[in-house]
């Protein structure tokens, strides 16, 4: 378990994280959301060891990361934001040195080092040096030191950043596999990564939790929740057809596609099949319809106003 309690930090007279409390427990996968600049980064750094806190303090499995830091880091995997590597290094060359300061030896550490290459996809580029690869391999560099000595907590500041879609599927396909048995945090701005991967949120801003639950409950908080989306074929009047029926609030265009519309719920409560019965009722001249059950935008715009730094 990581225990977080009351934890600030602050540089000068700007305080980055706010009196933060939460814990995580084994098997969960923690997204921690937030604006740029909402104290992400610094919480991670904190939690590692990387940063000394200004107040409060940081547990892993028991051992406070300021009191017993070696005990504590030595449970923790992290992928920092960036992932610095030694450039002048080959990929199998640095996983080599980070499998050594780890404390594997000879054939432990051969095999430790073929088994994080093989998990992570990386024998393609195993003679390159470092600073030869794209973007997104030295992530899954960064990644495969993280994992090399099978840690009980995984912290990920970033991990999908520079990948094409199909080496996020995999790095995302990795992390659920990983935290069968682990605690994984992962910082990300990318929203759907929480929806892909993670089995709580944390959304902060100006160094404070705003929301705090797993991603259907943050998405029930949604004032799409529920509500209707519809793709017509022509102009039709909804609104008309729709005045008066309990339950049904505004209805809002969808700037991102004509003759598309949400019909939004006006008390959190399922409205399809009112909408629908007056749909097949009027023929409405539809051809997507479909309920919403809710977008984590929406939450983390609502929640985070006014958050940036």
């Amino acid at each position: 378990m990581i225990e977080i309690r009351n934890l600030s930090k602050k540089f000068d007279q700007f305080t980055a994280v706010d009196d933060l409390s939460f814990t995580v427990n084994e098997g969960e996968v923690l997204g921690f959301l937030g604006p740029n600049g909402a104290g992400k980064s610094t919480t991670m750094k904190v939690v590692t060891g990387f940063l000394a806190p200004s107040a409060g303090s940081v547990s892993i499995d028991g051992h406070d990361i300021g009191d017993d830091p070696i005990a504590a880091k030595s449970l923790i995997g992290y992928l920092p934001e960036g992932a610095p590597c030694y450039g002048d290094m080959t990929t199998r060359e640095f996983l080599q040195f980070i499998a050594e300061i780890r404390g594997f030896r000879g054939q432990d550490r051969d095999e430790r080092v073929q088994h994080v290459i093989d998990e992570v996809a990386l024998e393609t580029v195993v003679n390159q040096t470092i600073e030869t690869l794209s973007k997104g391999f030295k992530r899954r560099v960064g990644l495969a030191q993280a994992i090399m000595h099978d840690p009980k907590v995984l912290i990920l500041d970033e991990p999908t950043d520079g990948l094409d879609p199909n080496q996020k599927h995999h790095v995302r396909e990795l992390i659920k596999n990983l935290a069968q048995d682990k605690i994984v945090i992962i910082s990300t701005h990318i929203l759907e990564e929480v929806s892909a991967v993670c089995t709580r949120a944390i959304i902060i801003a100006k160094g404070k939790i705003v929301a705090d639950g797993t991603p259907a409950e943050l998405e029930a908080r949604s004032r799409y929740h529920h509500a209707i989306s519809v793709k017509l074929t022509s102009d039709y009047d909804l609104a008309g057809d729709l005045q008066g029926v309990p339950g049904i609030g505004a209805i809002e265009p969808d700037d991102s596609e004509a003759q598309r519309f949400f019909i939004l719920a006006s008390d959190g409560e399922p409205i399809f099949a009112k909408v629908q019965d007056v749909a097949q009722e009027k023929s409405w001249p539809v051809t997507e319809f479909h309920v919403n059950r809710g977008e984590l935008e929406d939450v983390f715009r609502t929640v985070t106003a006014g958050g940036q730094a």
